[in-house]
C-alpha cells in the first residue's frame, strides 16, 4: 500500500485521480474512465476501443406507451465536470448532464450526476451517479441502468462469479461468424473454431453467468501470468442491494466474454417489462445507485497461485459490505448512517393444518419496500429495498434503512404466499423500531392430499436433464447448476417426442419425473405445439358438497397461457386458465425462475371420482414456427381437501 497523498489532475480534456496505488483517467466532461494504470500496467482497460466504450455509465430509454424490455442505448455523457472534494485523504468529483425542453426525443429526460471516487491508501475507485427525473418532464421509460467495464483482451482470461463458478473464458473474436454459429436466442454462441483448441464445441452465452441478487457481490477478472505481471485482479464489489431492483432473488448479469464486468442497477432480465421503469405523467424520481467498488489486487510473488486474488476480493467484498452506507460520499442525496434507522422483530407461520402452534419462520426473506400491494417489490423498480433473511427461529434484523415510507414483506422457503402488511412504516433518521411479533398465515384450506416440489419459488428440485453434447459448457458438467446449460428445453421434444409427461402421485419422483420446465415440444416440421402434462391421483373418497383446493405456484412464466382441466381433458371452458401471463424468459436464459405466481383454483367434489382421478395442465400458447421459449417453470402444485374433512394429510 502507498501512504500517499490523493492527488487531482485536471488537463483541458481529461481527469487523473492518482493514490500512488492506482491512477484512475476520466474524460472531461464526459465523464467515461478511459484508463486505469495499476501494478505496472498502463491501462486495464481495453485501449483498442474508442474512450467512451471503455469503462462508461449506460442507459436504455423508450418512450411513454411503449411495451417490451428494448429501447434507445444511450451512454451518459457529462456535459460540466466539477470537484466536489479534493484533499489530502479523498478525492470526488462529478460530471453531470442536465437535461431540457430541447434535448426532447434525443436524450433520456434525465439529470444525471456521475460521481467518482478516490480514498487515500484503497486499492481501487468507488462510482456512483443519483439519477433524476422532474414532475414537469416528459414520461418515458427505463429498462436498464449499469456500469460497463471492457479489460484488456490480452490479459485478462480467467473470469471467477463464485467460488464453483469460474473458469478462463473464451475469447471475443471467438464469438464472430468465422469463428462462431449463432444460435437462439443470438447471446449463445457455440464456438466451431475457437482460438484455443479447448473451448471447441462450448457453447458461450453471458447469461450462463447471471446471479441472484444476495450472492451478486462480488464478480471479476484475474488476469494471465507474464514475466511483468504476476497475476492482476479487476473486481467488481457491490457493497449493498438496496438500489437494485427486484428483491434478493432477482437475477442479474455479472462478467463474461469481452472480457466485460458489469455493475447491474437497473434491469428487466429474468423480469420482463414488469420490471421496467415507467415513470408517468407529472411524476417527479430521483435515485442514487451504488457506489460501486473497483477493487485491485495483485499477487506480490510470481510463484503465488493466482486464485489468491479471488480469495481477497472477497475479504475486500466483506470489508466493503461492513463499512455500508459508507461515510464518504459527499452527495447529500446518499444518507449517511446517521440518517437512516433500523427495524428488527420475528416472523411467525401459522399452518393450523401443520401445527396448532405457531412456528419460527426459519430463512424467512424479510424485507422493506416502497408501500404497494402483496408481492408488488417483486416488480417494484423505483425505489429502495432493504431486506435480510430471518434466523432459525424467525428473528430479523434489518439496519441502515433509508429514511421513507414502506410496507413490510416476507416469504418462507417451505411455505406458499408471502406476508404483507398494508401499514405504512416510516422510518425516521437514528429510530430503531422494535415490531411486535408479526404472523403470517400462508394459503390453506385444508390437508394435503398430495404434493409435488418444494415451495421456495425455484423449479430447481425437479429434473434437469443433461445437455445435449453438441451444446456443453464444460463449467457445469456435474455442477448444481445443472440448469445453466444452453438447450435444456429442445431436451423436452427429445424425451417426449409423441406422448406428455405423466406424473402419478404416489408412485413418481419430481426430481426424475417432472421435467424442469412446461414447454412446447417441436414437431418434424420445425414449428412447435401446445403440451398438456398429467397428474394422476388415487381418492378413496370424495366429500359430498365439498370444495376442495388445488394451489399452483409458479416459479417462471413466460408468454405462456397456464389451463387446467380435471378429468377431462377436453373440458371447454377449462375449469382454470391464467390467461396469457409473463415475460420473464428465464428458460431461454438458463435461470431457474422468474417472476412468482401463485394461483388458487376450486375443484368441487362433483367433478372427482372415487378411485382415479387426472388433472390436465395444459400450456396451450404455441404462437409461433420461431422458438418463443413459451413456457413456465413450476415451483410447487399442491392439492387440499375440504377442511372438514377427516382424511389424514399425505405428504407425497
Amino acid at each position: 500500500m502507498s501512504s500517499e497523498a490523493v492527488q487531482l489532475r485536471i488537463s483541458d480534456n481529461h481527469v487523473v485521480m492518482d493514490n500512488g496505488i492506482l491512477q484512475v483517467y476520466l474524460s472531461k466532461p464526459g465523464g467515461y474512465v478511459t484508463r486505469i494504470q495499476y501494478n505496472g500496467i498502463d491501462n486495464l482497460l481495453e485501449a483498442g476501443n474508442e474512450q467512451g466504450n471503455r469503462g462508461y455509465w449506460d442507459v436504455v430509454w423508450s418512450k411513454e406507451g411503449s411495451t417490451g424490455t428494448t429501447g434507445i442505448f444511450e451512454r451518459t455523457v457529462g456535459t460540466s465536470f466539477n470537484v466536489v472534494v479534493e484533499n489530502e485523504e479523498q478525492i470526488e468529483i462529478s460530471f453531470t448532464r442536465m437535461w431540457d425542453p430541447s434535448m426532447e426525443g434525443k436524450l433520456s429526460p434525465l439529470n444525471i450526476d456521475k460521481r467518482y471516487v478516490m480514498l487515500r491508501n484503497s486499492s481501487g475507485f468507488y462510482c456512483y451517479a443519483i439519477f433524476e427525473h422532474q414532475k414537469e418532464w416528459p414520461a418515458f421509460n427505463i429498462p436498464q441502468i449499469r456500469i460497463v467495464f471492457k479489460l484488456r483482451e490480452d490479459k485478462f482470461h480467467y473470469m471467477a462469479v463464485a467460488d464453483n463458478r469460474q473458469r478462463f473464458m473464451p475469447l471475443p473474436e471467438d464469438r464472430l461468424p468465422r469463428r462462431g454459429k449463432v444460435l437462439t436466442p443470438p447471446e449463445a454462441v457455440l464456438l466451431v473454431d475457437p482460438v484455443e483448441p479447448e473451448f471447441k464445441g462450448e457453447v458461450d452465452d453471458k447469461y450462463q453467468y447471471s446471479s441472484e441478487n444476495k450472492d451478486l457481490k462480488v464478480h471479476g477478472w484475474i488476469s494471465s501470468k507474464s514475466e511483468s505481471d504476476g497475476g492482476t485482479g479487476f473486481w467488481v464489489i457491490i457493497p449493498s442491494n438496496e438500489f437494485r431492483t427486484g428483491g434478493l432473488v432477482k437475477q442479474n448479469l455479472t462478467s463474461h466474454v469481452g472480457p466485460i464486468s458489469l455493475a447491474m442497477f437497473l434491469s428487466a432480465h429474468y423480469a420482463g417489462e414488469d420490471m421496467v421503469l415507467k415513470l408517468r405523467p407529472n411524476e417527479p424520481w430521483k435515485k442514487v445507485f451504488g457506489p460501486t467498488f473497483i477493487y485491485l489486487n495483485a499477487l506480490l510473488d510470481n510463484d503465488e497461485d493466482p486464485l489468491q486474488l479471488w480469495e481477497d476480493a472477497k475479504d475486500q467484498m466483506t470489508e466493503e459490505v461492513e463499512n455500508w452506507p459508507y461515510d464518504f460520499p459527499a452527495s447529500e442525496d446518499f444518507q449517511k448512517s446517521s440518517e437512516r434507522g433500523s427495524v428488527s422483530g420475528r416472523l411467525f407461520v401459522r399452518d393450523r393444518i401443520l401445527s396448532e402452534d405457531c412456528i419460527g419462520a426459519s430463512g424467512a426473506y424479510v424485507g422493506l419496500a416502497p408501500p404497494g400491494e402483496a408481492g408488488s417489490w417483486q416488480r417494484d423498480s423505483k425505489g429502495y429495498q432493504f431486506w435480510s433473511i430471518a434466523d432459525d427461529d424467525g428473528y430479523f434484523s434489518i439496519d441502515n434503512i433509508r429514511s421513507g415510507d414502506y410496507n413490510i414483506f416476507a416469504w418462507v422457503p417451505g411455505f406458499i404466499g408471502e406476508y404483507w402488511s398494508n401499514d405504512v412504516l416510516t422510518i425516521t433518521p437514528g429510530c430503531d423500531k422494535k415490531l411486535s411479533d408479526i404472523i403470517f398465515e400462508p394459503p390453506r384450506d385444508g390437508p394435503t392430499l398430495w404434493e409435488i416440489g418444494i415451495p421456495d419459488r425455484s423449479a430447481a428440485e425437479f429434473y434437469v436433464p443433461d445437455p445435449n453434447p453438441n451444446y456443453v459448457n464444460k463449467l457445469y458438467i456435474d455442477h448444481p447448476d445443472k440448469f445453466r446449460q444452453y438447450g435444456l428445453w429442445e431436451r423436452y421434444s427429445e424425451l417426449y417426442p409423441k406422448e406428455d409427461l405423466i406424473y402419478t402421485v404416489g408412485e413418481s419422483d419430481y426430481s426424475k419425473d417432472w421435467f424442469f420446465a412446461h414447454v412446447t415440444r417441436k414437431k418434424d416440421d420445425g414449428t412447435y405445439q401446445a403440451t398438456t402434462w398429467q397428474i394422476k391421483f388415487h381418492l378413496d373418497h370424495v366429500e359430498p358438497s365439498g370444495i376442495y383446493k388445488l394451489r399452483l405456484a409458479l416459479a417462471s412464466a413466460n408468454l405462456s397461457k397456464l389451463q387446467v382441466r380435471v378429468n377431462d381433458e377436453k373440458q371447454d371452458p377449462p375449469l382454470f386458465t391464467t390467461g396469457v401471463i409473463g415475460k420473464d424468459n428465464a428458460i431461454a436464459r438458463h435461470g431457474i425462475h422468474g417472476l412468482y405466481w401463485l394461483f388458487t383454483i376450486d375443484v368441487l367434489s362433483h367433478q372427482l371420482f372415487e378411485g382415479n382421478n387426472t388433472i390436465y395442465l395444459t400450456q396451450a400458447m404455441a404462437t409461433s414456427p420461431l422458438p418463443l421459449f413459451q413456457g413456465i417453470m413450476y415451483d410447487y402444485i399442491r392439492f387440499e381437501c375440504p377442511n372438514s374433512s377427516s382424511v389424514k394429510e399425505i405428504q407425497v
